[in-house]
């Protein structure tokens, strides 16, 4: 296990740069997801890791040692692949001992590796398959043990889940979570999928445009988004975003976008007040949206009543999509027995104090 570090990293091909001054520390034994849309520059910054790109710029270092300049084989690290890239003509067994073979490991080393590996994994049974003969749940689960067998400092897993169906995909994520707890080896993980990195990660690099934009916890970027970027790509549904003006009354300090008038709580209220009558966006996940049924024991600052567009009955929870300022389109997540038809007027209670503003210039957070 060791500490990996980015130090200053840029990566550019002809002339456009994939990766940004990424400056990165992955603490010994932390699940570390590197997370973004396609084209963010996870996936580099991984392949850069691992050696399979030089970087144009900066330094990565694996524990004291720099390994910028140093080849893929000899810096300690195993890499899952997104197509899991197994031998067809090899037995699982052999598809697990080949690393360890070229390395010149003894043969009765081998053997005790693969078969602990084979247990972890639950692939006993399967050892003496070819991979045409396995699920890919199977297989991803070699790809895995693959890497595991050959014990090293780094795992580099990339979008290693994207390939399965969706119920097999939860299931590997958990048997992948437990693995990692277990053997305690350092990980990153690439994924473009915001559900995976919020449940996987200890802690979360989200990056767009190759630049990092916030390096948290799950909670903290859920909670405390650094700008508009990470508060709309944490989180699904993702949040309700729409042009606000701050305003000041006698109540206190408000935000207001057409028939949405807000009033904050005094704490939030304070930070906002010096952008009093300037635009702002305002943002509100939708599951801090509530039906209610009696707006009158409700404070007026806090209630918006709007029409419905549409109705997404999920069975746990249903989706109400209204017609919010400027005929924009927002989303509530609420009860699955309130079912309203479209048209209809409904009011909404909104969770003031989780709600968040920001800059329409620097995309920063405000509140």
């Amino acid at each position: 296990m060791a500490r990996v570090t980015f130090d200053h990293v840029t990566k550019r091909f002809d002339g456009v740069v994939a990766v940004h001054d990424l400056v990165l520390a992955i603490e010994d034994g932390e699940f570390l997801v590197l997370v973004g849309p396609s084209g963010c520059g996870k996936t580099t910054a991984l392949r850069c890791l691992a050696g399979l790109e030089e970087v144009t710029s900066g330094d990565i270092l694996i524990g004291d040692r720099v390994v910028t300049h140093v080849p893929p084989k000899d810096r300690d690290i195993a890499m899952v692949f997104q197509n899991y890239a197994l031998y067809p003509h090899m037995t699982v067994r052999d598809n697990l001992a080949f690393g360890l073979k070229l390395r010149g490991t003894p043969k009765e080393e081998i053997e005790r590796r693969v078969k602990t590996v084979a247990e972890i994994l639950g692939i006993e049974t399967l050892l003496d398959r070819k991979p045409k003969q396995l699920s890919g749940g199977q297989r991803q689960r070699v790809a895995l043990g693959r890497a595991i067998v050959r014990e090293p400092q780094v795992f580099l897993m990339d979008e290693p889940l994207s390939n399965l169906d969706a119920k097999l995909r939860v299931q590997t994520r958990a048997e992948i979570i437990k693995l990692q707890q277990r053997l305690g080896t350092t990980t990153v993980y690439v994924t473009h999928d915001q559900v995976e990195a919020m449940t996987m990660g200890h802690r979360i690099a989200v990056m767009n445009a190759g630049v990092l934009q916030q390096l948290d916890t799950p909670q903290n970027l859920y909670d405390h988004p650094a700008n508009l970027f990470v508060a709309t790509f944490i989180g699904s549904p993702a949040m309700n975003v729409f042009p606000a003006e701050v305003t000041t009354s006698p109540e206190g300090v408000r935000v207001v976008a057409a028939d949405v008038r807000l009033t904050l709580p005094p704490e939030c209220g304070a930070r906002l007040r010096e952008w009093a009558g300037k635009p702002i966006l305002l943002g509100i996940r939708p599951e801090h949206f509530h039906v209610v049924t009696d707006p009158e024991r409700v404070a007026p600052g806090r209630v918006v009543r709007l029409p419905v567009e549409l109705v997404e009955p999920l069975g746990a929870e249903t989706l109400l999509h209204v017609r919010g300022p400027a005929e924009q389109t927002l989303v509530a997540r609420v009860d699955p027995e309130f079912q309203p038809a479209r048209g209809e007027a409904v009011t909404l209670a909104v969770e003031v104090e989780q709600i968040h503003a920001f800059d329409p210039d620097s995309q920063r957070t405000l509140i």
